[in-house]
């Protein structure tokens, strides 16, 4: 049975040198969540359990069903499933007139697995969204950017006891934190954070800086660019297609963040010494 830090234990047979032991190792948890726009599905998501309302206001948002926080009325879980547990989100009836197209676009034929948020999109077009280039135009220091992911390690408390989560964080450009949330899933994660700030109504999340484990996606970029947030950073490399979004939309894309160095893919005006 999981516990509340989003980790729970298995039996394991350790290998070590010419030894053999039986021993319990904590993993990370992986459960599905299905997110309802009041009683009808929208998309069962593989996430860890936690933070299921800002994971739920996140998706929403991201998705561009919801443009800030006002436009819901509720986000709050609503039973719980043989298959997992469940979040209903309530929209006003003029949200719901209004973002009809969005809420069909958004819905998912399958399931999204932890490693990707598109997978079940209806078509390919419904991929990629319209994005007007980000307007932040703060800056932040090397020195900054790179102490951020001993900060955002320093607070993973669940990767801590599994090595198995992945993180987003978002640090003001002075590297103060300001949210972090782990999940299974590097997408999930984003949301998270972002429907974290736009549960508190700071969304446009500006000036802020986005940070990452493992690689950069475009999906992830389009899910910052939404929120506001004009520079995102990840511990690997970005993709290809995510280096394009930056470059349409203006963004920041740094990867390979470690101590001591960094590779800035895209817009470096926002960083300097």
């Amino acid at each position: 049975m999981a516990d509340s830090s989003g980790s729970t234990k298995r039996s394991v047979t350790r290998f070590v040198a010419q030894t053999c032991e039986r021993d319990d190792d904590r993993l990370a948890v992986e459960e599905p969540l299905e997110i309802r726009i009041g009683d009808e599905p929208l998309a069962v998501t593989m996430r860890t359990p936690g933070h299921d309302r800002d994971l739920a206001a996140g998706f929403c948002f991201t998705e561009g069903i919801v443009r800030d926080g006002d436009e819901l009325e509720s986000v709050e879980p609503c039973a719980e499933a043989d298959y997992g547990n469940i979040v209903a989100v309530t929209l006003t009836d003029e949200v719901m007139s209004r973002r009809a197209k969005q809420i069909a676009g958004a819905r998912r034929e399958l399931y999204l697995s932890s490693s990707c948020g598109l997978c079940g999109k209806q078509s390919i077009d419904k991929i990629d969204q319209q994005m007007d280039p980000i307007r932040g135009r703060f800056a932040v220091t090397r020195d900054t950017l790179v102490q951020l992911p001993d900060l955002m390690r320093a607070a993973q408390a669940t990767f801590a006891q599994t090595g198995g989560l992945h993180a987003a964080a978002v640090f003001s450009p002075e590297g103060d934190l300001k949210v972090l949330r782990e999940d299974v899933g590097r997408h999930n994660a984003v949301d998270k954070v972002i429907g974290h700030q736009l549960l508190l109504g700071d969304v446009p999340i500006d000036p802020a800086v986005l940070l990452v484990s493992g690689r950069t996606s475009f999906e992830i970029m389009q899910k910052a660019a939404m929120a506001g947030l004009a520079v995102v950073c990840a511990v690997s490399a970005p993709s290809s297609l995510a280096v394009d979004f930056a470059v349409r939309t203006a963004m920041t894309l740094v990867g390979f963040l470690r101590p001591g160095r960094m590779n800035v893919y895209h817009d470096p005006g926002r960083i300097v010494s």
